[in-house]
């Protein structure tokens, strides 16, 4: 969906990581708003790390690497496992762009107040 969803951050860049986690951050999106949004659409992720996904500020590692705070707070972690079927990825990759850009305008109306 890199292609398909503007300002979008992968975490790691070229670096070697897990074959099959994606971090990624959303750039004007709160990661909370997001993954409720997933979920609604039947969509399992996390923001941060698997050992401190409870936390709502953005991650220490992220914020370690480089990544500007307002950033990382876009972060959304998304896992693979071998029972994951290609259909489930497709319907991910198909839904997200709508579902950054309905998390962009929540996150705004939130910063608003």
């Amino acid at each position: 969906f890199l292609g398909k969803i503007p300002d979008v951050w992968v975490n790691g860049g070229r670096a070697t990581r897990l074959p099959n986690t994606l971090s990624v951050c959303f750039e004007g999106v709160e990661g909370e708003a997001l993954l409720m949004l997933m979920d609604q659409n039947g969509i399992a992720a996390s923001s941060g790390s698997a050992c401190l996904s409870h936390r709502l500020e953005p991650s220490h590692v992220l914020l370690a690497m480089g990544v500007p705070e307002e950033i990382a707070k876009g972060a959304v972690r998304l896992g693979l496992s071998r029972y994951t079927e290609k259909e489930e990825v497709e319907r991910v990759l198909e839904v997200m762009p709508g579902l950054v850009e309905k998390a962009r305008r929540l996150s705004k109306r939130m910063r608003r107040g």
